[in-house]
Order: C-alpha cells, then sequence, then structure tokens
C-alpha cells in the first residue's frame, strides 16, 4: 500500500504547469521546489517542520500557492543570515501567531465624526529577513512577539507593517549603539504607559470642551489643537530630563568625590 509520501508523487508530474486559483498562483511540489532553488525532497522537510503552511488538496494532487513561495524564499535569506532552522521556525510561529489587524494598529477604524488622524507616523512594510537585518540577529521570536503586543507590528500577508518609521529607526539606532533590543522595547512598554496618561489628560479636555461643539467644528479644532498639544508635552519633556540629568550628574559627582 503507497504511504502518503509516495501518494503525493502526484504532486508531480507538472504536466500543464502552475494553475491560477483566485488571487494566488498555484504549483505542483516539483515546480515549487525549482522556483524556490530547492529539492523537492528539501521542501518536504520544511513542511514537516511546519516552516511552510500545509498545500491545498485536490484528491491525490497537492497544490502549493505563491504564499508558500515567498515563505520559501524567506526561509533561504534568513539562512544565509546565519539563522538556524530551529530559530527560523520560532520566528516564523511567532510570525504567524501574531497576527494583529493592521486596520487597527493604523487606527483606520471609522469614526462617529469623521476627524483627521491625530498621528502623523509614516508605517512601513518590512519582510522578516528585512527585519532581521534592521536589527542584526536581535529579531527574535521574545522580541517579535513584545512588538506585536505593544503594537508597533501587524502582520499583513507574507509582510509586517511598522507603525512608525521614527519609531522603527530610533529602535535601530540605540540598538546600533549597544543597547539589546529586548532593554529598548522594555522602555517602549514603559514610556507607553506613561505617554498614554498623558493623552487621557488631553483626552479628558477635549471632552470637557472640544466635543461641546458642533459636530462640523470637531476635526478643525482638533487639527489646531494638536500642534499646542504636541508642544506642551515636547517642553515639559525637554525640562523634566534637564532636571533629571542634573540630579544624575549631581549624584555621580557626590560619589565620585566620595570614592576620591
Amino acid at each position: 500500500m503507497a504511504t502518503s509520501e509516495e501518494r503525493e508523487g502526484a504532486d508531480g508530474p507538472d504536466v500543464g504547469g502552475a494553475e491560477k486559483s483566485g488571487e494566488y498562483r498555484e504549483y505542483r511540489i516539483a515546480e515549487l521546489a525549482e522556483k524556490a532553488g530547492i529539492t523537492v525532497r528539501t521542501l518536504r522537510f520544511y513542511r514537516e517542520r511546519k516552516l511552510i503552511p500545509p498545500p491545498r488538496r485536490e484528491g491525490r494532487v497537492a497544490w502549493y500557492n505563491d504564499h508558500h513561495l515567498t515563505r520559501l524564499h524567506t526561509i533561504a535569506a534568513l539562512l544565509e543570515r546565519g539563522h538556524t532552522l530551529g530559530g527560523i521556525a520560532e520566528l516564523l510561529t511567532a510570525f504567524d501567531s501574531g497576527a494583529r489587524d493592521v486596520a487597527d494598529l493604523l487606527g483606520l477604524r471609522s469614526t462617529p465624526i469623521p476627524v483627521p488622524a491625530w498621528s502623523q507616523e509614516t508605517p512601513v512594510r518590512l519582510t522578516p529577513e528585512a527585519l532581521a537585518d534592521y536589527f542584526q540577529g536581535q529579531a527574535t521570536p521574545e522580541n517579535l512577539a513584545t512588538s506585536l503586543d505593544l503594537g508597533y507590528l501587524a502582520v499583513d500577508g507574507d509582510q509586517l507593517v511598522h507603525v512608525s518609521r521614527r519609531l522603527l529607526d530610533v529602535s535601530r539606532d540605540l540598538v546600533d549603539r549597544g543597547l539589546p533590543l529586548a532593554a529598548v522595547l522594555g522602555a517602549a512598554r514603559d514610556v507607553r504607559h506613561h505617554v498614554d496618561a498623558i493623552a487621557e489628560v488631553f483626552a479628558t479636555l477635549l471632552r470637557t470642551t472640544v466635543l461641546a461643539e458642533p459636530a462640523s467644528r470637531i476635526g478643525s479644532t482638533l487639527e489646531e489643537l494638536r500642534p499646542m498639544a504636541e508642544g506642551v508635552v515636547e517642553a515639559e519633556l525637554s525640562m523634566a530630563m534637564d532636571r533629571r540629568i542634573r540630579a544624575e550628574l549631581a549624584a555621580w559627582a557626590e560619589g565620585d568625590q566620595d570614592r576620591g
């Protein structure tokens, strides 16, 4: 009696080549392996390790699509960057299980009254391997899961969407200066807690003033208030940093004298 792997020999021969199914192009196993630049045996090994999702079955024939091809290219790129298959499996599992709605991430849900977005941040699309390059080996499953939980990242098909180009670049700069990405994300969680409290202060002000205006005026009023609110926060933060730095330097100087 034929085994399932032998029956999958029905994946080939590839008579007729790829076919269309909806928006995806579909391939039998031999054609997919050829397009990915690997052997059929390697492709089956990846599938057994759950590095790629199961194919669509049609009788004895297994059909793979462009999602599988993209995933195989991602695996190859991560292997070239020095990742192990075990690490890639963990990373892809976190990637697949951490799906977050992109519309929610970017604040695109409709509101009862159309208003301009307060945030002016520019989202960034990344492949998993591009993210690995960004953070030089620190894009671990744990850090990826933390970023998804913080709302920095969302999964969209075979790509990741980062909510802010500025935050992404600052995070990379901090890592380049020697800070572990886990520590950067931990600090980001603390900052998030405090800025949420600041946002609540302004939201309370809006509830008692702006929302009392006619609906037609709310959007324009919010536009006018944005630079004012941001100016207050920036000024207060800069003065708080001055106070904190002076206190830290005074404590350091006092400790240095004691050691002397």
